[in-house]
């Protein structure tokens, strides 16, 4: 049977069919991609009102793709007091966020009671803003530096407030890849591990993939199919976000840069061969806006959301430490011929 007959068919693609999508012609790939992002959300795509918080750049491993980490190239190290974190939520509610994303380094100088006071501080002042925060890398992290178990590390988060996880971390689950980027965090079976064990509480989690640095083609429907896999067996995935890797201010020095077909072939191929996570996002933060605005045709139903200020992407090169305006957000999603639905964490219809 043919590639085309299987997609004509919708029977589940193997690793082999996953490969050999890239060589399609990329409007017939997006044809696909968009019948099914088509069928399930017509022309709707996603945003969230949210803000980015990243209390601290201080962080024990050394990734070779991240600019963000103070431990190397930026000399400028910072943690976030408690006060400071809850007067930039303060100032975000009352622009009207319903999120606060919290994610940062694996510092071993704040301490896991440090985290979970200020998740309590920010429940207890603002109960009905959704608190994401904490990658299964920084789990990970946690669990090593107070020798408790990823069940124990997930309790206590939920105990004080967290609602969901953010999917950062995964990067690319090839081992041998992983070694070369990020050798020393988190590894692949524990990033899974993690997610399975949140999505077992009954909670919901994203999940990421790094990609255009040293990866193949091969290692990416790789990683997409792990997390099939785990879908599976949890249904705990809200959205998958295919993250374009940032060049500037690391240590990778990849030379040949994803082209925009590339990275939206992975945008097409992610919404076909993820047959079972229903949001495909298009983080506007790595791909750029205009990208992104493009990925809509290409199977992504989710832009994310206006932000408000990054620090971790923008580092590495992306236009992206202000965030951007709701209306302005809007205004886009409407001129490229969608129709912009604002959504809460889960996905939920607000407006």
């Amino acid at each position: 049977m043919t590639i085309n007959e299987k997609l004509d068919n919708n029977i589940r693609l193997n690793l082999e069919d996953g490969v050999a999508l890239y060589d399609m012609d990329l409007l017939e790939l997006g044809k696909y991609a968009s019948k099914i992002r088509e069928d399930r959300f017509n022309r709707k795509t996603y945003y969230n009102v949210n803000r980015h918080i990243n209390p601290t750049n201080i962080c024990k491993d050394v990734c070779q793709f991240c600019a963000y980490s103070a431990s190397r190239k930026n000399p400028n190290q910072y943690t976030m007091t408690h006060e400071e974190i809850l007067n930039t939520v303060k100032n975000s509610v009352e622009n009207g966020i319903k999120e606060v994303h919290i994610v940062s380094a694996h510092n071993p100088k704040t301490g896991l009671k440090w985290y979970l006071e200020i998740f309590q501080k920010i429940k207890e002042k603002y109960p009905k803003i959704h608190i994401k925060a904490l990658t299964a890398a920084e789990i990970h992290f946690l669990s090593e530096e107070y020798n408790k178990s990823y069940e124990e590390i997930i309790d206590m988060m939920i105990y004080y407030g967290v609602d969901s996880m953010p999917g950062g971390g995964a990067e690319i689950f090839n081992e041998d890849v992983r070694k070369k980027i990020c050798g020393g965090k988190v590894t692949s079976p524990q990033w899974l591990e993690i997610h399975k064990i949140w999505h077992q509480k009954g909670n919901k989690s994203n999940a990421t993939m790094l990609f255009g640095h040293i990866e193949s083609r091969k290692d990416r429907i790789d990683h997409i199919l792990r997390l099939r896999e785990l879908q599976d067996i949890t249904g705990g995935f809200n959205a998958f976000i295919p993250l374009v890797y940032q060049k500037e201010n690391n240590y990778l020095k990849v030379k040949d840069f994803p082209t925009a077909q590339e990275i939206l072939k992975t945008f097409a191929i992610s919404r076909i061969m993820l047959d079972n996570i229903p949001n495909i996002k298009a983080y506007w933060v790595t791909s750029s806006i205009k990208l992104a605005l493009l990925a809509q045709e290409f199977g992504a139903n989710d832009l994310d959301g206006t932000i408000e200020k990054e620090s971790i992407n923008s580092a590495a090169g992306a236009n992206s430490a202000n965030g951007m305006k709701q209306n302005e957000f809007i205004e886009l999603i409407k001129n490229s011929g969608f129709e912009p639905v604002e959504r809460d964490s889960l996905y939920n219809e607000l407006s």
